[in-house]
């Protein structure tokens, strides 16, 4: 067995009594079809898979914004951006949401973070205030890590707000905290006989923006020089995959093991079966193929993530084939440890529906879009049915009192979204239907009813 597979060591009885860890190992920018679960062909995820061989796979989880900001804040809250405030980046979670980290801690939880947090606005790039912590005790962190680091020049900041700098490649120094963490050494102010709750948020494989690169560790890119192509990107053809597939995989590739390194450290310990743990990404990635860079669109390389959960109410290798949308995740977690999920939250709990006790799960989940344009989208397991609010500030305006029909795709026939059906007579009657279903679905999230109408004809745009 190397270093960095899974070591599944029996849990200490003495533990399991007590109510379970948490950890959330979070992503950036990461397309659900990078993981061996969802069909991809090079290994990247050796780990990953066999969570989810015991665990349970959320086979269509969609982000509920297809940008940083916004969808950390729903893992946060539990709540829609439009509920948060952060519905683009650039704003800070107000410091009086109620979160997921603070329901942890009133629970009894030694709370944690760390890694990228980009919710305390653009005001700062490393330290983050600790009104800006959204409740967690002990802090590693930086507010926007893409600036404080490179891919082997890593700052996070500490509770009193000073600098660590670490060597080696990025993603180990924070796998490297998170063990630390987890080994119980997360300062005098903590119980270390407390349960955790860590969330362990990564920076790859999100592109480095001063140079908009993928820089894998070295000698990675070159194990997938010629990369397997997703269907959607050799279908589009354009953008900058042809370039940067390599660099993506490989940074897909490390974060892998260091999962299996944490992995292990919680088998050695005889924690693993005494803790949840959630693997899943912000939004994914579509290479520059729909608009002029990463995501904010409304397609599924944008809005789909790989999603495994392992643990308390978690195992059996269940696919789960419903749409989960980000606001359900944090419910769920609460309620696997055992934590009444707080009214606040906006999504649902899981472990009903693997129960099979919820047979009311909802056959869509609602998408919110905006820096591109201001929109919605419903998700359903057929049909993406989108609307766009012409004339809108994209950047200013959360919400709109008018959308238009702008998106139609069939995914059983075009799965790869490549023909848009919105303007197509034939469908004239399911658009009107799929209108209703978005319009409550909008009111549900907690806006005000907009108006949806017909897309006007280009003639009529013209004049």
């Amino acid at each position: 067995m190397t270093s960095d597979s899974p070591a599944y060591a029996p849990a200490d009885s003495d533990r399991v009594t007590r109510r379970p860890n948490v950890l959330v190992f979070f992503t950036d920018q990461q397309r659900w079809d990078t993981t061996g679960l969802h069909g991809n062909p090079l290994g990247l995820t050796p780990v990953l898979d066999g969570l989810a061989e015991d665990g349970v796979i959320v086979d269509r989880s969609f982000t509920c914004q297809p940008v940083c900001a916004p969808s950390r804040a729903s893992l946060q809250t539990g709540q829609y951006p439009t509920t948060t405030g952060v519905f683009r980046n650039g704003l800070s979670l107000p410091r009086e949401a109620p979160t997921m980290a603070r329901t942890f801690r009133d629970a009894g939880n030694a709370t944690g973070y760390i890694g990228k947090w980009h919710l305390a606005g653009d005001h700062t790039a490393g330290p983050v205030p600790e009104k800006d912590r959204a409740g967690y005790e002990y802090w590693l962190a930086a507010n926007l890590l893409e600036f404080t680091s490179d891919a082997y020049e890593t700052t996070l900041y500490d509770n009193d707000g000073a600098p660590h700098r670490f060597g080696g490649y990025r993603a180990d120094a924070l796998g490297a905290a998170a063990i630390d963490f987890i080994g119980r050494d997360r300062g005098e102010e903590l119980d270390q006989e407390r349960p955790f709750f860590l969330f362990l948020s990564f920076l790859e494989p999100h592109h480095q923006n001063s140079r908009d690169d993928y820089p894998a560790p070295t000698g990675y890119s070159e194990r997938y020089a010629d990369p397997w192509v997703p269907s959607d990107l050799s279908a589009l053809g354009g953008g900058n995959w042809a370039e940067h597939l390599p660099g993506y995989y490989g940074m897909v590739r490390r974060l892998d093991e260091v999962l299996g390194r944490i992995v292990n450290v919680l088998g050695e310990r005889g924690e693993l079966d005494n803790t949840i743990i959630l693997f899943t990404s912000d939004h994914g990635c579509h290479f520059k193929t729909r608009n002029d860079e990463y995501k904010r669109s409304v397609h599924d390389a944008s809005l789909r993530v790989p999603t495994v959960l392992r643990g308390a109410g978690l195992r059996g290798g269940v696919r789960v084939p419903e749409p989960v949308s980000h606001v359900d995740l944090p419910p769920t977690l609460l309620d696997a440890a055992g934590i009444e999920v707080p009214d606040f939250m906006q999504g649902r709990s899981l472990l009903p529906l693997l129960r099979g006790e919820d047979a009311h799960w909802p056959q869509d989940v609602l998408v919110q879009i905006s820096e591109s344009e201001v929109g919605r989208a419903l998700r359903t397991d057929r049909w993406k049915y989108g609307v766009t609010a012409p004339g809108a500030d994209a950047w200013n305006d959360a919400r709109a009192e008018t959308y238009e029909d702008a998106y139609l795709y069939d995914l059983e026939s075009d799965p790869d979204e490549l023909t848009n059906l919105v303007d197509d007579p034939a469908h004239a009657s399911l658009r009107q239907e799929l209108r209703e279903r978005l319009t409550q679905r909008i009111v549900a999230s907690g806006e005000p009813q907009p108006t949806i109408t017909a897309k006007k004809p280009a003639a009529a745009e013209q004049s």
